[in-house]
């Protein structure tokens, strides 16, 4: 058994039993991938994939049982690599952090830049996606930090920290008739604009949804979009009013429109922090954890990570 015949087995999985895909994955050849996984089906006296001629359609029930253990068996040689550099060049290496658009774009920039003035030798990689994305861009080894609002916390193979608490702000042109108004506006009076605002999935847009639910109100959202730049862009043509994380709000940038706090309407949301289980971080991870959320310091998420690997779970606290 070796390490080449279980990346081909969990590569296998992941590409959708396409081994041509596997094999550019790996750099090798596909009949090169074949003979990895059929030499581990022999040492193991089970068929792990079911087949139609030799093409891979899906896993046996044995091959359901084994696929954790070969992820965990893989984690765990990726674990002692990161170990061993760890201790040999404690300052240099690479950090990949997975964030949706918001906190890539208004969250992390200072946490990005006193990270590489503190660790110039360390390569790091900032990937943008949806919250589903980045859970999977963790849960893949892609990432090695991930940050987001929502879905984080519906995978059972993800820890996750509360990192901070934030509301919406309503976003309208100068001069709107909300900015007229001399008590906080209300659902019912929001709702007689068009709207513009995040897709379903992102910065919070459930809970806006959910407050119209309650009160039995059918917003007219006139578009969506992935971040608030773009709404911002379509407010500012007079497209609707806008519906934005509050902070997305720039004073500076947004100097032509005009803001109005909406902390009153929609449920607080919570960006969490995430952490593939069982995965090794090297120190200057924990840097950049605690450079973003300064309460998460290396005690505090290794203690985290210990809890949730014992069947705790996430945290909101």
């Amino acid at each position: 058994m070796n390490f080449q015949q279980l990346r081909s087995v969990r590569e296998a999985v992941r590409r959708g039993f396409n081994l041509t895909e596997v094999a550019v994955m790996l750099h090798t050849s596909q009949p090169g991938v074949s003979r990895q996984i059929r030499e581990l089906e022999e040492e193991l006296g089970v068929e792990i994939f079911v087949r139609a001629g030799k093409r891979l359609t899906g896993l046996t029930p044995p091959g359901e049982t084994l696929l954790p253990i070969v992820e965990r068996l893989l984690l765990e040689s990726d674990n002692l690599r990161r170990a061993g550099q760890d201790f040999s060049a404690s300052a240099q290496g690479r950090l990949s952090v997975a964030a949706t658009h918001s906190q890539a774009r208004y969250a992390l920039p200072q946490v990005v830049r006193d990270f590489r003035t503190l660790f110039p030798q360390v390569s790091l990689h900032l990937h943008q996606g949806s919250p589903r994305q980045v859970a999977e861009m963790l849960l893949s080894g892609e990432a090695d930090i991930g940050v987001a609002t929502e879905a984080l916390a519906g995978y059972d193979t993800l820890v996750t920290l509360p990192c901070y608490r934030w509301t919406h702000s309503i976003v309208v042109p100068p001069g709107h008739a909300l900015l007229q108004l001399s008590e906080p506006v209300t659902l019912e009076q929001l709702a007689q604009f068009p709207i513009v605002t995040y897709e379903l999935g992102y910065t919070g847009r459930a809970h806006i949804d959910e407050a119209f639910a309650r009160e039995g109100i059918a917003p007219d959202i006139v578009l969506t979009a992935m971040d608030a730049d773009v709404i911002k862009t379509y407010v500012e043509l007079d497209m609707g009013v806008g519906i934005v994380a509050s902070i997305a709000v720039d004073p500076e940038r947004d100097r032509h429109l005009r803001m109005i706090d909406a902390g009153h309407l929609f449920e607080v949301n919570l960006t969490r922090l995430a952490l593939r289980k069982g995965a090794w971080l090297r120190g200057y991870a924990y840097h950049f954890i605690e450079s973003f959320v300064p309460t998460l310091t290396r005690d505090a998420v290794e203690k985290a990570v210990q809890q949730s690997l014992s069947g705790a779970g996430h945290t909101d606290a």
